[in-house]
């Protein structure tokens, strides 16, 4: 009988450990749009807000590998208890920091706010390394990773809805408190879970010096496709602002066209999950990268909202299948001590990624019309692609895959 997602949820422990994790990972909704509004409101003052964030961002985003190398090296109970403690600390005194106008400089507010974001648990990145524990079968685990996914996806789209609610009934502050309790109660439930505390560190292959560049080796291709997705992504959330708005719509209308862009990202993802595909990962990963490129420069031909928001369906499509692919390739691909750090490097890329789209399609909309800077992102997304199936050609650069082209997770 084939696999499928119920499979999936009834193996030994998975429910509550996926619970938890994701429980934890609600926090990384909920605290940035919280820390946004509370420090705009506090400072009376967006360009303040804006340096507090990308101070949270940066140190969260490209510090990830590093954190996750701890849990690599130390595994996720000793590692992330100290992690989480750490940032719902910070998550606190950060919450007392922006509570009021006044309380604290903002070069105080913004120290704070890297350090907690420098302490973020890497979550997500920890239970798709528990996955391979929990799902040994390559069919389940691909189902695993689209469902890990598509959860994600909708963690992104709850949180701001539950900042609305806190927002509506107590200062925004209070949601970055909400966060801290969120993850603490799901670390809390993560690094409990059977699964997790019989996982131990791995020894390591390699010199200490030796290891990030020997996993960023081994992980080169998905990492740049998750690069050209995220670039396209940014670029995406900007560019439908700014096209909504040049179509007289303002930007609520962008509403519209970014849900559209989730809700296929969520199908699609469900839908890659659930076939028995015939050709491999690692070919399916630049094809896909290479649709949602495609998709985003159809993109740029679109008269009107509607048929924006039919076309970013269909670029959502491609989002979460690519990005499964390319945290299953990775998974497979590291070296067994450096599962984590894979998936972290993934990670980072996207948001890297996301950021560079989003500046350089602001740059773009300053000189060109909208429907060609959707054709630039696009044609850049397809690059990508190309570069990432050219990758797939040079020998040990691809994965031993298993099966229906799914790699073997590692189980040692």
């Amino acid at each position: 009988m084939p696999a499928s997602y119920a499979h999936v949820l009834r193996l030994p422990h998975a429910r509550t450990t996926f619970a938890a994790a994701l429980l934890g990972r609600l926090s990384y909704g909920i605290v940035p749009l919280s820390l946004m509004l509370a420090v705009t409101r506090t400072s009376g003052s967006y360009t303040v807000a804006g340096a507090v964030m990308a101070l949270f961002s940066a140190t969260s985003v490209f510090l990830s590998p590093a954190r996750a190398a701890l849990i690599d090296r130390h595994g996720p109970r000793r590692a992330l208890v100290p992690m989480t403690a750490a940032y719902a600390g910070l998550l606190g005194l950060l919450t007392a920091v922006v509570w009021r106008p006044g309380a604290a400089p903002p070069l105080v507010v913004g120290a704070v706010a890297a350090a907690a974001g420098a302490c973020t648990p890497p979550l997500g990145p920890a239970m798709r390394a528990v996955w391979g524990r929990i799902a040994p079968d390559p069919e389940l685990l691909r189902r695993a990773y689209s469902l890990d996914a598509v959860a994600e996806e909708l963690l992104f789209v709850t949180g701001p809805l539950l900042v609305g609610l806190v927002v509506a009934l107590a200062p925004p502050a209070v949601g970055i408190a909400v966060g801290a309790v969120l993850i603490t109660a799901g670390a809390a439930g993560f690094v409990l879970s059977p699964v997790v505390r019989s996982v131990r560190p791995e020894r390591a292959g390699a010199k200490e010096h030796e290891g990030r560049g020997r996993v960023l080796r081994a992980v080169r291709r998905p990492v740049l496709a998750a690069l050209g997705v995220g670039l396209a992504l940014g670029a995406v959330d900007l560019l439908v602002v700014a096209f909504a708005e040049g179509h007289g719509s303002g930007g609520g209308g962008a509403a519209w066209p970014l849900a559209a862009l989730s809700a296929g990202s969520a199908v699609g993802g469900l839908l890659n999950g659930a076939v028995s595909w015939r050709t491999s990962a690692g070919v399916r990963l630049p094809l896909l990268t290479a649709g949602l490129g495609l998709a985003v420069l159809l993109a740029s031909l679109a008269t009107g909202l509607g048929t924006l928001t039919a076309v970013m369906a269909a670029a959502g499509f491609f989002v979460a299948p690519a990005l499964t692919t390319a945290y299953l390739l990775a998974d497979a691909a590291a070296p067994a001590d450096a599962r984590v750090r894979a998936g972290a490097w993934v990670n980072t890329a996207v948001n890297a990624g996301s950021t560079a789209g989003t500046a350089g399609a602001g740059v773009l909309a300053g000189l060109l019309p909208t429907g060609w800077c959707l054709a630039v992102t696009g044609a850049a997304t397809l690059l990508v692609a190309g570069t990432v199936a050219r990758g797939a050609t040079r020998r040990g650069d691809a994965p031993r895959p298993v099966g229906d082209g799914v790699p073997v997770a590692k189980t040692s």
